[in-house]
């Protein structure tokens, strides 16, 4: 006999990480699971210097404004929406002081494990993979702290979960994450 659905506390989800981290694969599984709507902020970057000609480690190349919008946007949809899962490097941060988030950080301190699953997922070399690693997050943190004065974005206080996808699988962080947030079904 199937349990019927018990409602979580929680209205809305986010979910952070640094590039390969796992941050995308969990918010992906977590969505179906829930069957929740997901809103992938790296998907509307990515687009939008797709759109104007910048390569994605170039986010010095980008505008302020562009970042402060898309920040309060993430924000602005985490205070009105309900059954929302957004997965940002940042949105645990935008979240910080919403009631009803629940953040998920997701970390992977293994350098060598990010840079091969980029190899395999982007299909870049390993030296590109690297690189790509390095540039774009000496240039996003470099970018967010001049425009957040911290650069403390992904400090563990700031989550209720932090899982270490080197430890776990995927299978496994979802069900991390399931469990802590008491979904029965």
């Amino acid at each position: 006999m199937v349990k019927p659905y018990t409602p979580m506390k929680y209205k809305n989800i986010t979910i952070s990480g640094q590039a390969a981290s796992g941050a995308t694969t969990l918010s992906k599984s977590l969505a179906s699971k829930l069957d929740w709507k997901l809103i992938n902020a790296g998907e509307l970057v990515r687009q939008y210097v797709k759109e104007k000609g910048i390569l994605l480690e170039n986010t010095s190349q980008t505008p302020d404004r562009y970042h402060l919008e898309l920040d309060k946007f993430i924000a602005d949809k985490l205070r009105t929406e309900k059954q929302l899962i957004v997965e940002s490097w940042l949105s645990g941060f935008d979240a910080k002081n919403i009631p009803g988030v629940f953040k998920i950080l997701v970390i992977c301190p293994e350098d060598a494990v990010r840079i091969d699953r980029l190899v395999n997922r982007d299909k870049m070399t390993i030296d590109e993979a690297k690189y790509h690693l390095k540039i774009r997050e000496k240039e996003n943190l470099s970018k967010w702290e001049k425009l957040y004065h911290t650069i403390d974005f992904w400090n563990p206080s700031l989550f209720d979960l932090v899982v270490n996808t080197y430890e776990n699988g995927p299978v496994e962080t979802l069900n991390i994450a399931l469990k802590t947030l008491e979904y029965t079904r």
